[in-house]
């Protein structure tokens, strides 16, 4: 609210401090509206060292990063089981 006040006052500021200026250049004034960092929404995200049981609370790059790698350890694992041993045939060499 405070900052749409502001806004427009400065619109209003640069519209009268410049009259050789078209209409239009009070209109062109930056507005940030909805684009500040400051205001949270909802509970605030942590690392997932912090708190590696609740993932619903995780930064979203770790999640993304955690997810990632879980994956990549089912994939790998799954295919060092399933070809274990093929490939592979080692002569057993008896002495006399």
């Amino acid at each position: 609210m405070a900052t749409a006040l502001a806004a427009a006052a400065a619109r209003r500021v640069a519209a009268l401090s410049s009259p050789r200026l078209p209409a239009q250049a009070a209109s062109l004034a930056q507005r940030r509206g909805m684009a500040g960092a400051a205001d949270h929404h909802g509970p605030p995200k942590v690392n997932c060292w912090q708190d590696p049981m609740n993932p619903s609370k995780w930064k979203e790059e770790h999640f993304v990063i955690v997810s990632l790698s879980g994956w990549g350890l089912v994939l790998f694992g799954g295919y060092k089981f399933f070809t274990r041993g093929k490939g592979k045939k080692e002569e057993m060499v008896l002495e006399p």
